[in-house]
């Protein structure tokens, strides 16, 4: 199966941010630091997916 790196990314950046929303939200109430938390989760997510590339398969030397 063939995924591009921006949608790798991109998935990886969202399951960050859920990641991130899913504990903030326990309490029932977001603050303005659990937002800023989401978001740089999700952007951080999305950077560091971006930047691992994506393995080789055998049929490709």
């Amino acid at each position: 199966m063939k995924v591009s790196r921006m949608w790798k990314a991109i998935v990886g950046g969202a399951a960050a941010a859920t990641a991130a929303a899913g504990t903030a939200v326990q309490d029932g109430a977001l603050t303005t630091a659990e937002v800023v938390t989401i978001v740089l989760a999700a952007v951080g997510g999305l950077g560091i997916v971006w930047k691992v590339p994506n393995r080789g398969t055998k049929d490709s030397a």
